[in-house]
């Protein structure tokens, strides 16, 4: 009787085990791929190459993962700091896809709305961008659009209260940036990817931009302006040199009288005949009384300056140093 109650009660405890393995949870579903994602594109106007999914990691490929949010289905949510963004479908899941956001400095919190949307967009860098990239001046006028373009083959537009500030979801030719700190302040994705987003997303459509923290931020948080950078002084002119102050510029300019040779002035001059009238005194004279007065050299001005002192030369200015700002 003992052995038939202790089968009993074994068989009953096994009974109770099975149960117990039967009702244990089922394990969460892992994410949901999707197929073909990232093959070759025709998109009309320019053939897209494939990417290598084995180079994607995992948690940045297309796919729909579980997503508890109070936001409509149709919303935009974007979390910078794990470089994901989510399109909510509603019943707990959303189509998720790999970012590249904007690097240390340029990273921003808020609420936009989608303004508009273009495919194959022209991308004109603005003037700061040109001011850090001054290679960036031959488009300060607009980069047509292309697949080697900086915003792909798509662009959404963002606005928040009727304020472009130059923030865009699109594409990019650097496939291999998302994940990363990489850009000015735009989320790109891979160009399937914004083609296939793209397609989805209307016009209107809210998009959120967390926090760092992953929290849901309560007003507009932009960077900072980036300081301005002082512009070179212009360089000074050179000063000319001033001459010396020499006796000979200090003193008035006077008639210079050239003396007779020490043995004329010694001996007096002949005395005219007598039957010719004396030739009058004239200080400034210096031709012999014995020669004709029509041979007589004529007198000197009695204006005549010295000759100028000679000045030297001025030395040539140097032009300043050209500062190029980087």
């Amino acid at each position: 009787m003992k052995i038939k109650a202790l089968l009993t009660a074994t068989a009953l405890v096994a009974l109770l085990a099975g149960c117990e393995q039967m009702l244990e949870p089922a394990p969460p579903p892992g994410p949901q791929f999707i197929e073909n994602a990232y093959v070759a594109v025709d998109d009309g106007k320019y053939d897209l190459p494939a990417v290598p999914v084995d180079q994607i990691p995992p948690q940045f490929r297309r796919q729909v993962v579980d997503y508890e949010t109070a936001e409509a289905p149709g919303t935009i949510v974007i979390d910078p700091a794990q470089k994901l963004l989510y399109l909510v479908q509603g019943d707990g899941k959303a189509l998720r896809y790999g970012i590249s956001v904007g690097r240390e400095g340029f990273d921003w919190a808020g609420t936009a709305i989608v303004s508009r949307k273009r495919p194959y967009p022209t991308w004109t860098p603005p003037p700061e961008m040109i001011e850090r990239q001054p290679s960036l001046e031959r488009w300060k006028d607009g980069q047509p659009g292309s697949p080697s373009n900086p915003l792909g083959v798509r662009a959404i537009y963002l606005t928040t209260n009727g304020v472009d500030h130059g923030y865009r979801i699109h594409g990019t030719p650097e496939w291999r940036s998302i994940g990363r700190n990489a850009s000015s302040g735009c989320f790109r994705m891979i160009h399937q990817d914004i083609i296939d987003l793209y397609n989805r997303v209307q016009p209107g459509a809210k998009v959120v931009v967390l926090n760092p923290d992953g929290t849901v931020p309560t007003k507009l948080r932009l960077p900072p302006p980036a300081p301005k950078k002082a512009k070179p002084a212009a360089p000074k002119p050179a000063e000319q040199p001033v001459p010396a102050a020499t006796p000979e510029t200090l003193a008035p300019a006077t008639v210079t009288e050239t003396p007779l040779p020490a043995e004329e002035a010694e001996t007096p001059a002949p005395e005219a005949p007598a039957t010719e009238p004396p030739a009058a005194e004239s200080p400034a004279d210096p031709a012999p009384a014995e020669l004709p007065p029509a041979e007589a050299p004529a007198p000197e001005a009695d204006t005549a300056s010295p000759p100028a002192p000679v000045v030297p030369a001025p030395e040539a200015e140097t032009p300043g140093e050209d500062v190029t700002p980087n």
